[in-house]
């Protein structure tokens, strides 16, 4: 793994200028993941607000080849140029090595691309895909995805008499993307920016498809200030609501165990959000926020052997 003095003498793919917010966890994200490629990268990016604000005609903030596609189809995109890339190194007519890279946020990843993605995997195209979740449809005006969190206000989860929020909790899709039996899994925060980081580079190195699950706070959409995103990331990783791991060829590894594991409550309480779920008929969420956490940390330390 790179130092983190080598990691800043890199060229930086992302570049400043774009358009979005101050505090977003997105381009914290993509940045460091794109430092731990240590050859030429190529990205296709799903509609998206790391799509629309880095693109706005006729600026780009990518420094490398980089391609714009649908919500649904990133994967399918990217997948297609590894598989040309392949052909034509085969041919003699490509010597260099490249990385294949796909960004989607959890709308682009959990809901409408996901079986684009599937299939992609299944296949074994040599790509990473990247989720940035900032856990809602925020480029849309915040509505809820199948990554929101359970009671959560999103503008199609309002909060009011008949609905405190979202009603369900979020779809564990690195899971479900592990069930492909892909050879690299991983869930990280650019919080943790040594594991990320870390994790990138194992990615980028594997022989086959991998996929990175990363957190990316929007504070629009969370209600909270611009300056709390890594707090805010950190305080997810804490409360074990967002545990940072891995699953190499099938073996699942811890790669953070916070000191002392905090309650939801804390990280509940830093966001907008969630601020009604603190009124006396809505704090029986906060209860069942706290016993599906516990019960998922519980599942997963016994399949890392912790």
């Amino acid at each position: 793994m790179p130092t983190l003095k080598e990691l800043v003498k890199r060229p930086e793919r992302l570049t400043p200028g774009h358009r979005l917010c101050a505090g977003c966890g997105a381009p914290i994200a993509v940045r460091l993941i794109l430092a731990a490629a240590d050859k030429p990268v190529i990205a296709s990016n799903a509609t998206g607000c790391l799509e629309v604000a880095t693109t706005i005609f006729p600026y780009t903030a990518w420094a490398i080849p980089w391609i714009h596609n649908a919500f649904e189809n990133a994967a399918a995109t990217i997948s297609g140029v590894e598989a040309m890339y392949r052909a034509k190194k085969k041919r003699g007519e490509i010597q260099e090595d490249i990385y294949f890279i796909a960004f989607g946020g959890d709308g682009g990843t959990y809901d409408i691309g996901l079986q684009s993605l599937s299939g992609a995997l299944e296949r074994g195209h040599r790509f990473v895909y990247v989720c940035y979740n900032n856990e809602a449809y925020m480029n849309t005006g915040i509505q809820r995805s199948s990554a929101t969190p359970l009671g959560a206000w999103t503008t199609t989860s309002p909060v009011g008499k008949a609905v405190p929020g979202k009603t369900q909790w979020r779809k564990n899709l690195t899971e479900i993307v592990a069930a492909h039996g892909i050879p690299y899994v991983a869930q990280a925060a650019p919080s943790n920016w040594r594991d990320l980081t870390t994790k990138a580079e194992k990615a980028f190195h594997t022989d086959g498809p991998a996929f990175i699950n990363v957190l990316a706070s929007c504070n629009r959409g969370w209600r909270h200030l611009p300056s709390e995103t890594i707090q805010n990331m950190q305080l997810a990783v804490d409360c074990c609501i967002w545990p940072l791991y891995e699953i190499e060829n099938g073996k699942y590894r811890l790669t953070y165990k916070p000191k002392e594991k905090k309650p939801v409550e804390e990280w509940l309480k830093t966001q907008g959000r969630f601020r009604h779920l603190f009124s006396p008929e809505n704090r029986h969420l906060i209860d069942e926020f706290q016993k599906y956490v516990d019960q998922e940390w519980e599942k997963l330390l016994k399949k890392c052997e912790e």
